[in-house]
């Protein structure tokens, strides 16, 4: 089965069937974490005072016309995944005219399946060693930790535990000068000019943690060039979904969904689409999962996932389904379990939007929990079928489906 990697730390990866893709995908929900693109990073680098590449942002080869580069370049497809270099996404040029055909190619392509929108261009960096540092939330701890290897570079998902150098950081006290000067030393920087704009650096990225409400921020690589300046050569920045209305200069990567999962966005919803037939409305991420992996254990593969989340709001049930229409599934699979989100009220929400949308897909629903057997006898009267078991109700629509 195919899979993708999520990485938890530098040489330490979670393997997800592709399936559960929505879930942890970077900025595919946009729920919980909002990614930025290397460039938008970037701008934050520049306003923290951390050293960057002169570079420029293009949305199509025509702006390259008539600009002014110091040439040779690096051209940077941005897109939300990682691994661009190795997948073809970064490409370097030296002269106008090659870059034009770069650009023309670039944007021409697929990236991992994305599409490029983007193209940070700027100046290629005289490169003498690569580094990596970060700054993250280290889950177990309960605090930030800072993160540095002398081994950055493309390939930092290998690198074993003996390289790579993990300090937490007291959120009480905060960063401090001191903790500069060990992972200098650490990265072979040494406590002279280096180390002096290692410090600088180190204090920027921090403090764009904190100001930002980031849940990561990372150089890879941090590059030493050969006259012995340290530059951010590429940047990843995650911040806390919930803290955008404290950022008002963040904007959302919308770009990257879906027009339905836009639209659905839009109203209020987590939503995303996938490749089967099964339409799935569920609340909660875990019971997601396990709606998901009970499906394909049963030959059916979701056709979308849509999130009620925590309401009990008849109106919200009820216009979640035209979104899933939109999706043209074969059938739909409703799939509640009740703690906020009442069943009865789930069930009047269902009832209301089959009448309204005039919905004829076959449907089976799956209600457990708070007044789920008032749920259940509401949608007994409104022709639909109502199971307090997910297993059963699986099996129910995999019958249908045949």
């Amino acid at each position: 089965m195919d899979v993708i990697k999520i990485f938890l730390r530098p040489g330490g990866a979670a393997q997800f069937p592709m399936h559960l893709y929505f879930l942890i995908a970077i900025g595919k929900t946009g729920r919980e974490s909002m990614y930025l693109y290397e460039f938008q990073g970037k701008e934050l680098f520049k306003k923290f005072g951390i050293p960057i590449p002169d570079g420029f942002v293009i949305s199509s080869p025509a702006e390259l016309d008539g600009r002014q580069v110091q040439w040779p370049v690096a051209m940077k497809s941005q897109v939300l995944v990682g691994g661009r270099g190795k997948a073809g996404g970064i490409k370097f040029a030296g002269s106008a005219q090659e870059a034009k055909g770069i650009a023309e190619s670039l944007f021409s392509a697929q990236l991992k399946g994305l599409k490029v929108r983007y193209l940070l261009v700027e100046g290629k960096l005289d490169i003498g060693r690569e580094l990596y540092v970060s700054i993250a939330i280290d889950t177990s701890r309960k605090t930030p930790v800072i993160m540095v290897s002398a081994k950055g570079g493309v390939d930092i998902e290998g690198l074993s535990d003996s390289e790579i150098y993990m300090h937490p950081i007291d959120p009480f006290v905060g960063f401090s000068p001191y903790i500069a000067n060990i992972l200098a030393g650490k990265l072979g920087l040494g406590g002279g000019e280096q180390g002096k704009q290692f410090s600088k650096l180190i204090s920027g990225m921090y403090r764009l943690f904190e100001e930002y409400d980031a849940e990561l921020v990372e150089i890879n690589p941090l590059v030493v060039t050969k006259d012995g300046r340290l530059v951010a050569a590429d940047s990843k920045v995650v911040v806390d979904q919930d803290s955008l209305y404290r950022h008002p200069d963040l904007k959302s990567s919308y770009e990257d969904l879906t027009p339905l999962e836009n639209e659905a966005r839009s109203k209020g919803y987590s939503f995303v689409e996938l490749d089967g037939t099964i339409g799935v409305i569920a609340n909660g991420a875990g019971l997601t999962m396990a709606t998901l992996d009970t499906l394909l254990l049963h030959g059916l593969r979701p056709r979308n996932f849509l999130d009620l989340g925590g309401t009990d709001n008849i109106e919200t049930v009820k216009n979640a389904f035209p979104l899933v229409m939109e999706a043209k599934p074969k059938l739909i699979f409703v799939n509640i379990f009740g703690g906020v989100t009442k069943c009865d009220t789930v069930a009047q929400g269902i009832v209301a939007a089959k009448k309204a949308f005039n919905i004829t897909v076959p449907m089976v629903v799956r209600l457990s929990g708070v007044h789920e057997e008032e749920g259940r006898a509401i949608l007994k009267e409104g022709g639909i079928a109502g199971l307090g078991d997910m297993v059963q109700a699986v099996k129910m629509l995999a019958q249908t489906n045949k």
